[in-house]
C-alpha cells in the first residue's frame, strides 16, 4: 500500500541527525513530504532542510518553527524524536543530570507541540508523533530512571494533547519502542537473546510505523502508545 497524505505536507523531524531520527527524515522525504530536520548542529541530509535546534531552548525552537514556515510553509506533522539517553545509579543521580534529561526528553516535546499546535488548529489538520520508550511503560532496566521516567511522561503529554486536539483533525500518537539497532544500543547486544524474534529493531521498521501514523491513512488513531519491540514486552 502506498501511503497518502504528505505531497504538500511540510515534516519536521526533531533529532533527525543521525540514528532513527534521520530514518524516520529520509522516509517522510521519500513519502512527498517537505522535510525539516532539527538538531544541535544543522543536519545536512539531501533532499531535507536542516535548522540548528536546541529543543531545550524556547527561543531556539521558535527560531527553527519560524525558519521552517518561512522555507517550506506551516508545520503540518510534527515528529518528536529528540532524546537523550543516560545510564547511571539512582543514587547516582544528580538533580542537574536528572533535569538535564527530562529537559531534552520531556520539556522539549512540550516546547515543540506547543510552537506547532496553533498552527495546525488553524488549519483543522495535523499529526504529532512522539518517540517514547519500552522503558517509559515498564520503568526499564536498572540505572535508568531518568530516561524512563521522562518517556513516560512525554507519552503521556502526547495522549493529552490527543484528547485537547482531537476535535481539531490533529491527531497524537507515541511509540514506545525497545532496542532499536542504534549508536544508542551499541553496547547492550547481549540483550537480544531476550527479544523473541531474535534481533534488535531496524530504525526503517520505526520509520515505516510513524510514517503510517503521520499519513492520511491514520485519522482515526489518536492518543495511542504503539509497542513495536519483537514481543520483548510479552508475558
Amino acid at each position: 500500500m502506498q501511503l497518502d497524505g504528505f505531497d504538500g505536507r511540510t515534516a519536521f523531524v526533531t533529532g533527525g541527525a543521525r540514528g532513527i531520527g534521520r530514518t524516520i527524515a529520509e522516509t517522510l522525504r521519500d513519502l512527498g513530504a517537505r522535510v525539516a530536520v532539527g538538531d544541535l548542529s544543522a543536519p545536512d541530509i539531501p533532499g531535507c532542510m536542516g535548522f540548528e535546534l536546541d529543543v531545550t531552548d524556547e527561543a531556539s525552537v521558535a527560531s527553527a518553527v519560524g525558519g521552517i514556515e518561512a522555507a517550506a510553509g506551516p508545520v503540518d506533522i510534527l515528529v518528536i524524536n529528540a532524546g537523550i539517553f543516560v545510564i547511571e545509579p539512582f543514587e547516582e543521580t544528580s538533580l542537574r543530570s536528572w533535569q538535564r534529561t527530562l529537559d531534552v526528553n520531556l520539556t522539549g516535546g512540550f516546547l515543540v507541540s506547543r510552537a506547532v499546535l496553533p498552527g495546525m488548529r488553524e488549519r483543522g489538520y495535523g499529526r504529532i508523533v512522539s518517540i517514547g520508550s519500552s522503558a517509559g511503560v515498564t520503568g526499564g532496566t536498572k540505572s535508568v530512571a531518568a530516561y524512563a521516567a521522562s518517556k513516560a511522561g512525554l507519552m503521556t503529554l502526547t495522549k493529552s494533547i490527543a484528547n485537547e486536539y482531537a476535535s481539531h483533525g490533529i491527531t497524537a500518537n507515541a511509540l514506545a519502542p525497545t532496542l532499536i539497532d542504534t549508536d544508542m544500543i551499541a553496547d547492550m547486544r547481549q540483550l537480544q537473546d531476550r527479544i523473541p524474534v531474535g534481533r534488535f529493531g531496524r530504525p526503517g521498521e520505526v520509520a515505516d510505523l510513524v510514517a503510517y501514523l503521520a499519513s492520511a491513512h491514520a485519522g482515526f488513531i489518536t492518543g495511542a502508545v504503539v509497542d513495536i519491540n519483537g514481543g520483548y514486552l510479552v508475558r
